[in-house]
């Protein structure tokens, strides 16, 4: 007879982890699936590390909301967790006359979000800020930060458990159905098994779609269409020549390749943007040329071998090339239809960001 379980959160990333913390938090027994032999092995491993300010995402998007209350949340619980992380700010660059109306367009944004922090910068100014940056004009995000993305995982995952919430490695959901007793799951892997749940999270990242394709009862017009998008992050040798995290202003579609400094120093660009059509880690080191080109036009000082491959990273997108960057995508019983389910699909940055504030809203969605 299938085992009966009271909540399974599908996907041990950071999402995953944030949202089985805060349904622990709440009391609910938890059991977490994951795929995969170790926790955040996807997206939550392969990213900036950055923790966003929310400035440029759209007005009342889930993405704008969710991002702000998450960073002053995760700010909070970093300090409180001893979780590694430093406030060191971003400066957003122009590198020509004709991007100063970008910076215009991010600052007007980022005060309807509720970000009022921003300040244009004379080039005087970023060249004070940034000796290395070349730029006409610029911005400073001083709350825009950087964490320790596994250490995060590691104490939501701590917190889940000490409220009893279990683990269960190598455990992917290859099919389910929505039945009158519950969503019941036929979990694979070494100890193959079927249970019954009373509520279902899937928050399996890549495979989100995946997922919920495989669960007969989901009604298939509400799962949105995969797509990934793959980028590239390659690491500098030699002393880092920046304080703080250099954007330049972005393109539609992506940020630009930017610089990232992590907890130990090290100097990261990246990542690139281009479309592939499955989860493949693989680095093309062929695209050092357009980095070094991308890069120079604000750091003209990067001199040629100074670049290493890093790695790579996969965002789970939810609409394809030519098509306007979509918000996050939460769905509860009032959006499929289906009792005490909720899917999440298309959390990319800034998902990491969210995280403690999509636990919230995805707890609140279960309440409805």
């Amino acid at each position: 007879m299938p085992e009966k379980i009271d909540c399974v959160v599908i996907g041990a990333g950071v999402i995953g982890l944030a949202v089985a913390r805060r349904l622990a938090l709440a009391g609910r027994e938890v059991v977490i699936l994951e795929a995969e032999e170790a926790i955040g092995t996807h997206t939550s491993s392969r990213n900036s590390e950055v923790i966003h300010a929310g400035i440029c995402y759209p007005t009342n998007s889930l993405k704008a909301r969710l991002c702000i209350a998450g960073k002053l949340a995760l700010y909070r619980y970093c300090a409180e967790h001893e979780v590694g992380h430093k406030r060191i700010g971003k400066l957003v660059v122009a590198t020509d006359h004709a991007q100063i109306a970008g910076l215009n367009q991010y600052r007007q944004q980022a005060e309807i979000n509720g970000v009022g922090e921003l300040r244009l910068l004379s080039a005087d100014e970023v060249a004070e800020l940034e000796p290395e940056v070349r730029g006409v004009a610029g911005f400073l995000s001083s709350s825009t930060g950087i964490i320790d993305s596994h250490g995060l995982m590691l104490a939501y995952l701590g917190d889940a458990e000490a409220r009893g919430a279990s683990l269960a490695l190598a455990s992917p959901v290859v099919s389910g159905a929505v039945t009158g007793d519950g969503i019941v799951l036929d979990v694979g892997g070494r100890e193959a098994m079927t249970i019954v749940c009373n509520t279902v999270v899937n928050a399996a990242g890549l495979n989100a779609q995946a997922v919920a394709r495989a669960i007969t009862g989901i009604p298939p017009g509400t799962i949105p269409p995969t797509h990934y998008a793959i980028g590239h992050y390659y690491t500098l040798a030699g002393k880092a020549p920046f304080k703080r995290l250099i954007y330049p202003v972005a393109r539609q579609d992506w940020l630009g390749v930017h610089v990232t400094v992590d907890l130990g120093g090290q100097v990261k660009f990246g990542p690139d943007f281009s479309w592939i059509d499955r989860i493949d880690y693989r680095f093309d080191e062929s695209r050092a040329a357009a980095f070094y080109e991308a890069i120079r036009r604000y750091y003209p000082g990067l001199k040629d071998g100074a670049l290493q491959p890093g790695y790579t990273g996969i965002r789970p997108k939810i609409a394809g090339p030519g098509a306007p960057a979509p918000d996050f995508v939460i769905q509860g019983p009032r959006d499929h239809g289906v009792k005490e389910l909720v899917n999440l699909y298309g959390i990319e940055s800034p998902g990491l960001t969210s995280s403690l504030a999509i636990g919230d809203y995805v707890a609140a969605l279960l309440k409805d």
